[in-house]
């Protein structure tokens, strides 16, 4: 028996990951080449190897040989070949292990950078996050420092099987809230919509199917100590929990918060709403460069615009007035066309003829005339915009205007002493005196 042989065999398959009937026929394979290479190739080769006991056996052209006396530079060819076929097992199984792990975290430890890229030991084999999957503004890391990352796609090169590995990825937070809140995991409590912008700041919407279990409680925990690791593990990433709602008014009250929003008009045709703030209230709902809003109108799935009280009064006022214009039209059809959402003219001239009429019933001609006035009021509220615009850049141009009239009166005084001069050499007499020198000649 081939004691030596089944260890070795045994060590390669459990470091590996190989079956050991695949150690074997590599083996076989090897040592089919070291024999044709000892004794020149030919089609009748066979080597088997006992699976139980190790021994071999080997034949060339029918006869019997010892595949010890086979020589060094065929012992080397054999060699090389084993190397050869275990490395691409080796690969395959890599690749069918981490296939089945996408869309997973995993752990490791940071060895160096390539090029902006991190390059992460996942085991027996390495992983790669690229700089664009990288949280933007994250410090550093350190070769040795351990790290958790999702597994993002695994792809096999001709070399090695290349891992790729995201932190920005929205579905990061996904798991990251399944490690760390066991409802999650558990299905109790379920995360409907996730927005984010790496780095800085992201929204997630939950809910629970246990009527006794607080979904956004529950994802804050006691005292704020599971989001409090989720947040550490991202850097200190700000990380709102919206409550979700069916009804897309409450959903997206909840996700402008910590904004109070006044009042929400949906126009499904235009996919937007209309949310209405108070002044005080206006820079927190948009949020810094817009980010709040943006973030909003992303988990919610509609475009979302703020507006002031007055500024919703001011769009209704003259959508009013510009639809009384049009002959046929009376308070009932102002409050119908209010009611699909549409608070200015600019909304009713995108949405069209067709809601009109499907929706609210009226004849082509109605609202072929409803669609034109509320174009023309329309072009007009851009028009004077464009107007107030160059306006204002024509005043902003003239600014410097304060400064030349503080020069002006440096030029007046200056002309003053000029006649002040004057005055002041009359009573000198200076000519006099020069004449009177002349008189005594």
């Amino acid at each position: 028996m081939n004691t030596e042989l089944l260890r070795l065999v045994d060590s390669i398959s459990r470091d590996k990951n190989i079956e050991k009937d695949n150690v074997f026929v590599d083996l076989e394979v090897a040592m089919v080449t070291a024999v044709n290479k000892a004794f020149g190739p030919t089609e009748d080769c066979a080597v088997t190897i006992d699976r139980t006991s190790g021994d071999i056996q080997a034949s060339h052209n029918g006869q019997s040989i010892d595949v010890k006396e086979l020589g060094r530079i065929a012992a080397q060819t054999a060699k090389q070949v084993m190397i050869q076929k275990i490395r691409e097992a080796e690969r395959g199984s890599i690749y069918e292990e981490f296939s089945e792990r996408v869309g997973t975290i995993v752990t490791g430890s940071v060895v160096r950078y390539e090029g902006g890229t991190l390059i992460v030991t996942l085991g027996r084999t390495e992983g790669f996050l690229p700089r664009s999957e990288q949280i933007p503004g994250e410090t550093s890391h350190h070769p040795g420092e351990r790290i958790r990352a999702m597994i993002l796609d695994v792809r096999e090169a001709p070399s090695q099987v290349k891992i790729v590995l995201t932190r920005s990825h929205p579905d990061f937070i996904r798991r990251l809230f399944e490690l760390e809140v066991p409802e999650v995991a558990e299905k109790v409590i379920e995360i409907k919509a996730l927005a984010r912008e790496a780095g800085y700041r992201t929204k997630v919407a939950v809910s629970s199917i246990d009527t006794k279990v607080d979904a956004v409680g529950a994802c804050v925990g006691v005292r704020g100590s599971r989001i409090r690791n989720i947040v550490d593990e991202l850097g200190g990433e700000k990380i709102d929990i919206v409550r979700w709602n069916e009804s897309s008014q409450i959903l997206i009250a909840n996700a402008l918060k910590p904004a109070e929003v006044q009042e929400i008009a949906l126009c499904f045709e235009l996919g937007r709403a209309t949310v209405v703030v108070a002044d005080d209230q206006l820079s927190l709902a948009i949020g810094k460069r817009g980010q709040n809003v943006r973030l909003a109108a992303r988990l919610t799935g509609w475009d979302i615009d703020i507006l002031t009280p007055v500024e919703y009064n001011k769009g209704l006022d003259l959508l009013e007035k510009t639809l009384r214009s049009v002959e046929g039209v009376d308070d009932v059809l102002v409050e119908k066309i209010v009611t699909l959402g549409l608070i200015s003219v600019s909304d009713v001239e995108e949405v069209g003829m067709g809601p009109m009429m499907t929706e609210l019933g009226l004849t082509e001609p109605l609202a072929q005339n409803l669609v034109h006035s509320a174009s023309e009021a329309a072009k007009k509220v851009i028009a004077d915009k464009e107007a107030a615009k160059l306006l204002a850049a024509a005043e902003a141009a003239n600014v410097p205007e304060p400064e030349s009239t503080y020069e002006v009166p440096v030029e007046i005084s200056a002309e003053v002493p000029a006649a002040e001069t004057e005055s002041v050499a009359a009573p000198a007499v200076e000519v006099p005196s020069e004449k009177a020198p002349m008189e005594d000649e």
